[in-house]
């Protein structure tokens, strides 16, 4: 039986209606990211790279991790550990702070920790900036706010950030009230000491000083005072010489 120009576009328009959304056949399109899927970071990378309204999402040892919507108990440490570690990048030339970046750290994992601070120099630091713009490798300090993520970050992430040479490791615990800030030394994370002023004071990047009690309690001006008194000491100027001077050989 013949068949009319008619009833040919009809067909077409019915298999193209059948593909979806651009224009893929149901079993050919991509299937979203879900968390618990088991992936490779290459495979991670494409399937976020198609979900652009996806903002937050993390590959913890090949597995799938999506974040909830973002709570106040969350949000509101997350703006002072940025507030704390972002005065301290933009007064020393040649830190970075960056806040929730994607870092690529082997072919099983891509956290996207809340914050972080590396040395820029590649010359010096431990991490670098691939051709496509991610970080690749371990960050000096990697720095987590744990509220319902409490588990995951002082566990599996922890190992993570252990094993691709995280130097220092913050983690807020936010329901149990404390701030836990490691460093890694003999390839174990160990807890840095707190000074008999109350201080905790970073060894990778020198003047950095925290205020835990200060912090905890949401004072910010009391954990700006004495990161200020950091920022004006001897090792902190040494440190910015150093840095500087690597700047000039590259």
């Amino acid at each position: 039986m013949a068949t009319d120009s008619h009833d040919l576009q009809s067909q077409d328009a019915t298999s193209v209606a059948a593909a979806g959304a651009g224009g893929f056949a149901p079993s050919e399109r991509t299937p979203p990211l879900e968390s618990g899927d088991r992936l490779t970071r290459a495979e991670f990378e494409r399937r976020w790279e198609l979900t652009p309204e996806l903002r937050f999402a993390e590959l913890l040892e090949g597995i799938v991790f999506l974040q909830a919507p973002i709570s106040h108990a969350h949000g509101k440490p997350h703006g002072l550990i940025a507030t704390w570690a972002g005065m301290y990048a933009a007064m020393t030339t040649g830190v970075e702070m960056i806040v929730e970046p994607s870092v690529r750290m082997g072919d099983e994992n891509m956290p996207q920790p809340d914050a972080l601070l590396r040395i820029a120099s590649e010359q010096v630091g431990h991490s670098k900036l691939t051709g496509d713009g991610y970080l690749e490798g371990g960050p000096e300090l990697v720095a987590e706010i744990a509220a319902s993520s409490a588990s995951r970050d002082m566990h599996v992430k922890r190992e993570i950030y252990r094993a691709h040479g995280v130097q220092e490791y913050l983690v807020w615990r936010v329901y149990d009230r404390e701030i836990d800030w490691f460093e890694l030394r003999d390839g174990q994370y160990e807890p840095l000491p707190q000074d008999a002023d109350g201080l905790v004071r970073s060894r990778v990047f020198p003047g950095l000083w925290l205020d835990r009690a200060a912090m905890l309690v949401g004072d910010g001006a009391r954990v700006v005072t004495q990161l200020q008194l950091g920022m004006a000491s001897a090792e902190r100027a040494g440190f910015v010489a150093r840095l500087a001077a690597s700047a000039l050989r590259q």
